[in-house]
C-alpha cells in the first residue's frame, strides 16, 4: 500500500549487553518505553549508534523482530561486516547492502538505549508492554501480581474469568508451568545455544514445568544436532520439537487452563495459545528471553533471572547446510513448469466476488467492543484456524469467536440482504427487518434499496493491535462488512487492510456513541464524499426519528478511495487489466 513518508524515530544503542541478557530483554525495553505513549506509532524506527557493532547478527534479529509490538511502522538497521557475513554464510553476498546514517541526519524523535543498563526482562500478561525486570517483580511479588490482575479484567471482560496469579506463587517465589522457546524470536541459533549451557548437566524437575525448544528452521535445527546442543536440552528433560510457529499462537504446547507459561515468542494477548475467554478458559502466557528461560527451567520452574547463574557460554560457530531447502524445495522464480498441474486441497477457496460502493450504503452494528485495545487476534484468533487460511469463507467462521461469538451469526443475517441485492433477488424478503428500515430511511430521504449497500459492521475503541494479519480485515468483508467505526486505529497496517478490502474506516471520536449494537445506520452519499475527499460525513442512525451524527474517513491517498470505491484492491487491480 502507498502511504505518505513516515516519521522516523533512531533507536541510538550505546554500550554492550551484560552476561545472561539476550535480544527479548532489550526489545521488551523498548517496547516497554515507547508502547504506551505512542512515540513510534506508525512511524520507521532505524537503530543506530555505536552499541550496533556490538551485536550478533542473531542478537539484532531476535530485537528486530519484536518491534512490531511497538506499534511502529517498520525498522530498519544500519549494516557493518557482522551483516556481511550473515549474507556471506548463507550465501547470498550479493543481497549485502550498506546502509548508515549520513554525517548529519535528522530524525522524528530519538529513543536511546544503553545496552550495558539492561536488565533481564518480562512481559507479563496481557501485552508485550507490561514489563518488568525479573529482579523487581521477584522482589515485588505480590504487589505486581495484584496490579497484574487488575489490568487483566480490562481484556477479560471483567469477572466472565475468574483470573488469579498469586496462586503461582509457593514458598514466596513465582512458579511457572511450562517454558518455551520458539519461533521467529525465540528459535534463533544462538538463543537456544545459550540456553543449552545454562542448563548443561541440570535438569527440569519432574513436577509440572516442562519446558520445549522449537528451533527457527531445519538448517538451525541441523546445526544443533551437529554440534550437541539438541543433546545437552534433551538430557536436562526438554523436548525438542521440529521448527514450526504454532506456540506463538496456540497450535503447540497450548498451556493448560489457569497454567502460566514463560514463552520467547513475539506476544501474550488474552486470546492467544489457545485461550478461550468466552468459554471461561484462559492460559498466562509472560515473555522472556531465552537465558531466563533456561535459568527458570534449571531451578526447576522458578522464576529466575539469567544474571543470577554462573555459567560460560561457549559460542559454537555457526554452519549453515543449504541442501535441505536445495534437495526440497522447487525454486520456480523465472522457470515455471507448466507440466505440473497445481493441487489443491478441500480447504483451497477462491474469494467470493465483491460489489462495488454505491452512492448510498446501510449498516447494522453487528459488534461494539469497548475495550481500550482490540487485537487482530481478537478479530480473528489463531490456532485452530491455520488449517482455513485459504478458505476465505471457512476461516470467516471463527471472526470474533473469542470476543463476541454472536457476532458472525449477526453479521451472516444481515449479508443475506446485500445477496440478494447483487442477484436481483427479492431484499426484504431475504432479510425481513431491512423492509422497516428502508421505510424510516424514506420518510426523509429518496432512496431505492436495490441501489444501496446493505452490510455490517464493527465498532471498536482502538483496533488493530498486533500483528499484520490481513485476514483480520479479509474475514468481516466476506462476512458483508462494510465499514468499522473506531476511536482510532491501532496501527497503520489494519486500517491500510480496511482499506485494501473495501472497508469504510470510519473515525467516531466522541467518548459517547450515538448508537448500539443492533442499530442500523444510514450514510448519505458516501461514494461522493470518498470520490470528492470529503473528510466529514453525515450518519444517520435510523430509528423513529433520523439521528444525525459525523463521522470521518482521515486521510486516504487517490488509490485508497479508489480501492474503496471499486469494492477492494482484487476488484481494483481487475479494473485495471
Amino acid at each position: 500500500y502507498d502511504i505518505p513518508m513516515p516519521g522516523v524515530v533512531a533507536v541510538y544503542l550505546t554500550g554492550k549487553p551484560n552476561k545472561g541478557v539476550g535480544p527479548q530483554d532489550v526489545a521488551l525495553a523498548i517496547i516497554g518505553a515507547v508502547f504506551g505513549n505512542g512515540y513510534v506509532n506508525n512511524k520507521v524506527m532505524e537503530f543506530v549508534g555505536d552499541g550496533v557493532a556490538n551485536l550478533s547478527a542473531d542478537f539484532r534479529i531476535g530485537i528486530d523482530v519484536m518491534t512490531t509490538e511497538t506499534t511502529c511502522l517498520s525498522s530498519i538497521w544500519t549494516t557493518d561486516d557482522k551483516i556481511k557475513d550473515f549474507y556471506d554464510i548463507h550465501k547470498r553476498p550479493q543481497d549485502f547492502k550498506e546502509l548508515k546514517p549520513d554525517a548529519v541526519a535528522y530524525y522524528d524523535g530519538m529513543v536511546y538505549v544503553d545496552l550495558s543498563k539492561i536488565k533481564p526482562m518480562i512481559a507479563m500478561p496481557f501485552h508485550p508492554s507490561n514489563v518488568y525486570t525479573i529482579d523487581e517483580l521477584n522482589a515485588n511479588l505480590m504487589d505486581i501480581l495484584d496490579d497484574v490482575e487488575k489490568k487483566a479484567l480490562v481484556s477479560l471482560d471483567n469477572n466472565k474469568v475468574k483470573y488469579t496469579l498469586k496462586d503461582k506463587v509457593h514458598n514466596g517465589r513465582l512458579y511457572v508451568e511450562q517454558g518455551v522457546i520458539a519461533g521467529c524470536a525465540g528459535g534463533g541459533f544462538e538463543n537456544i545455544c545459550d540456553a543449552a549451557d545454562i542448563l548443561r548437566g541440570k535438569y527440569i524437575g519432574a513436577d509440572e514445568f516442562s519446558l520445549s525448544v522449537y528451533p527457527s528452521s531445519q538448517p538451525v535445527f541441523m546445526e544443533l544436532v551437529k554440534n550437541g546442543r539438541i543433546a545437552d536440552l534433551m538430557e536436562t528433560g526438554a523436548t525438542i520439537r521440529s521448527a514450526f510457529c504454532g506456540p506463538c499462537f496456540g497450535a503447540g504446547d497450548v498451556p493448560p487452563n489457569n497454567g502460566l507459561s514463560i514463552r520467547h515468542s513475539t506476544r501474550n494477548f488474552p486470546n492467544r495459545e489457545g485461550s478461550k475467554v468466552t468459554s471461561g478458559q484462559i492460559a498466562s502466557v509472560a515473555l522472556m528471553d531465552a537465558r531466563s528461560i533456561a535459568a527458570t527451567a534449571a531451578n526447576k520452574g522458578y522464576l529466575t533471572s539469567a544474571e543470577n547463574v554462573d555459567v560460560d557460554f561457549t559460542k559454537p560457530k555457526y554452519f549453515f547446510d543449504s541442501t535441505i531447502y536445495e534437495n526440497r524445495v522447487y525454486n520456480g522464480v523465472g522457470k515455471p513448469d507448466s507440466s505440473v498441474e497445481i493441487k489443491f486441497g478441500p480447504n483451497i477457496k477462491d474469494w467470493p466476488a465483491m460489489s462495488a460502493l454505491t452512492d448510498d450504503i446501510v449498516i447494522k452494528v453487528v459488534s461494539e467492543i469497548h475495550d481500550p485495545v482490540t487485537t487482530t487476534d481478537e478479530l480473528i484468533p489463531s490456532g485452530e484456524t491455520s488449517s482455513f487460511r485459504s478458505n476465505p469463507l471457512g476461516l470467516a467462521e471463527f471472526t470474533l469467536s473469542r470476543k463476541d461469538p454472536e457476532y458472525v451469526g449477526r453479521a451472516k443475517a444481515v449479508a443475506k440482504a446485500e445477496k440478494a441485492r447483487v442477484a436481483g433477488e427479492d431484499i426484504f424478503a431475504a432479510c425481513p427487518e431491512v423492509k422497516d428500515v428502508f421505510e424510516k430511511i424514506n420518510a426523509k430521504f429518496d432512496v431505492k434499496p436495490e441501489n444501496t449497500q446493505i452490510g455490517s459492521m464493527i465498532y471498536a475503541v482502538k483496533p488493530g493491535d498486533g500483528s499484520a494479519r490481513e485476514q483480520a480485515a479479509s474475514c468481516q468483508k466476506v462476512l458483508g462488512g462494510f465499514a468499522n467505526i473506531a476511536k482510532e486505529y491501532a496501527t497503520k497496517r489494519y486500517r491500510s487492510n480496511l482499506i485494501n478490502w473495501g472497508m469504510l474506516p470510519f473515525i467516531y471520536d466522541e467518548d459517547e456513541l450515538p448508537f448500539k449494537n443492533g442499530d442500523y445506520i444510514f450514510v448519505k452519499d458516501i461514494k461522493k464524499s470518498v470520490e470528492d475527499k470529503i473528510d466529514t460525513i453525515k450518519a444517520y442512525v435510523v430509528g423513529d426519528e433520523m439521528k444525525e451524527f459525523e463521522l470521518h474517513l482521515g486521510k486516504l491517498t487517490d488509490a485508497e478511495r479508489e480501492i474503496i470505491v471499486k469494492g477492494c484492491l482484487i476488484n481494483y487491480y481487475r479494473s485495471q487489466m
